[in-house]
């Protein structure tokens, strides 16, 4: 627009009551944390693959390059993510006194932010490494064994059988609640093979079982039984030293 132009276009916008006049656009204020929680709220909803930095940058409304002067690639605005997920599982001051309720506080926190943001399961090889949260919840987890006075790579290893128990767990609920409706298809096949004769064990279980889809309350028994089991497992392994 000439000057000659613009001028034309104030003094009609003059003309103009202030209250109704267009308001000017401001630039929404970006730090690293608004773009790691747009980041977090498109993962949470759709999926680790949806998340770019052009997605992240339309959905502030702002252009991509906006970003870069915060995050330098999607690689690094991921390892921030899983940092921020991080900080959820840590109890802090909720964390309980005994090992083992300590023990089952951190397993079922973990479960509950795994399942509240089920892309972190596809982000586990992503190069993280040991971010801040990350480290938070390591130094609480082994403070919760601290009154166990164990051998350090015992420690570790007790923490590790915990971890992956829960990591394994998690992953199997979230396949299995994505994979219902094709079972559901898959069911009178799955029937079929049963009234064979070849699966004995299998058909009475299916007696047994309603045949219905596992429900939220099984899950989380399954869980905390399996999480019983394997402290039982370790408690015993400590006593017998």
């Amino acid at each position: 627009m000439t000057a000659e132009g613009s001028s034309r276009a104030e003094t009609a916008d003059r003309d103009v009551p202030i209250w109704a006049r267009e308001k000017p656009r401001r630039r929404p204020a970006l730090s690293r944390d608004i773009i790691v929680e747009s980041a977090l709220a498109i993962a949470d909803a759709e999926g680790i693959g949806a998340v770019s930095i052009r997605r992240v940058a339309a959905d502030l409304g702002v252009r991509p390059m906006s970003l870069y002067t915060y995050i330098d690639r999607k690689e690094d605005l991921v390892v921030l993510m899983r940092d921020q997920v991080n900080q959820e599982v840590v109890l802090g001051s909720a964390l309980p006194a005994g090992w083992r309720e300590a023990v089952t506080a951190i397993a079922r926190r973990t479960r509950e932010v795994i399942l509240r943001h089920p892309w972190i399961i596809d982000t586990n090889a992503s190069g993280a490494g040991l971010s801040p949260n990350a480290l938070r919840h390591i130094e609480e987890s082994l403070t919760a064994l601290r009154d166990l006075d164990l051998d350090p790579r015992d420690a570790v290893d007790v923490l590790t059988a915990v971890d992956k128990f829960t990591l394994g767990h998690a992953t199997f609920e979230i396949a299995d609640r994505a994979g219902a409706a094709a079972r559901q298809s898959a069911a009178p096949y799955f029937e079929s093979l049963l009234a064979t004769g070849e699966f004995p064990v299998l058909a009475q279980l299916r007696s047994r079982d309603a045949g219905g889809a596992i429900t939220e309350r099984q899950y989380e028994r399954q869980f905390e039984r399996g999480l019983k089991w394997l402290l039982d497992g370790i408690a015993a392994g400590i006593n017998a030293r």
